[in-house]
């Protein structure tokens, strides 16, 4: 019996990377998409056998879609597809900037909905597979200078728990990763305190272990997640008034 096929969309570096090696090494054939294919090819060669690459851009709906078919025809059904492609940059009020909130949501929620459009069709004639959307524990409430990037994870969300019961009826699971502080490249952008910072490695073994968990949510680590749940829940007063202490921190 072959291997499952895992397709890995945003696996060049960071979490990505990580979470490649660790599905190749639990038995998985991993397809890797990513812009940069140079990264991808020193992936594979690396890390195990099961990685293959295949490159691509998120902004690009007709060739993931033309993936996809590649995918599947040369490495089998693709049972589990994860969508981590993202772009992160802070802004403050003074550098407001309309082209940055356009990049950021290009890539990190139309590009989660081309990855969807690639994938779907597929899942649904079959009536199985498993879809995790990567969005952000900063997508539960409005952060100071996160704006741009913030508000793509909000709305990666809401698209999931729109779509989900929609696809559960027709047994495709569809799932959102919502992690905390992780260091990689991007987070290195922060010129911050983060809190409850994890490594890549760490992210990587939480979402391995919540792959087989029933839960539509995979957040971490712990105590943020909580703690930002609990900011979820204030009135929005109490809220904004602990929002101007960040600011003036």
């Amino acid at each position: 019996m072959e291997s499952p096929v895992a397709w890995l969309i945003g696996a060049s570096s960071g979490i990505g990377a990580e979470l490649a090696r660790r599905l190749a090494e639990a038995g998985w054939q991993v397809a890797l998409t990513a812009r940069r294919a140079e990264r991808l090819e020193a992936l594979c060669q690396a890390s195990p056998s099961q990685l293959y690459s295949f490159p691509g851009d998120v902004t690009d709906p007709e060739g993931l879609s033309a993936l996809a078919a590649r995918i599947e025809a040369e490495l089998g059904p693709v049972e589990l597809c994860i969508l981590n492609a993202g772009d992160y940059e802070p802004m403050g009020l003074d550098d407001f900037d309309v082209n940055l909130f356009r990049r950021l949501m290009e890539v990190n929620y139309l590009g989660v909905v081309h990855g969807l459009a690639a994938v779907m069709p597929a899942m649904r004639a079959r009536g199985r597979g498993q879809i995790l959307i990567t969005a952000s524990l900063a997508g539960y409430r409005g952060l100071p200078r996160a704006a741009p990037y913030g508000a793509t994870k909000a709305a990666l969300i809401s698209l999931a728990e729109s779509l989900q019961p929609e696809l559960a009826a027709e047994g495709v699971r569809l799932r959102v990763i919502n992690p905390g502080f992780v260091k990689t490249p991007l987070t290195d952008k922060n010129r911050f305190e983060m809190p409850f910072l994890m490594t890549t490695e760490q992210a990587a073994e939480a979402i391995m272990k919540g792959l087989h968990k029933d839960a539509f949510e995979i957040r971490f680590p712990w105590r943020f997640a909580l703690m930002m749940g609990l900011l979820r829940l204030l009135p929005n007063g109490l809220y904004l008034r602990i929002a101007r202490r960040m600011v003036s921190a």
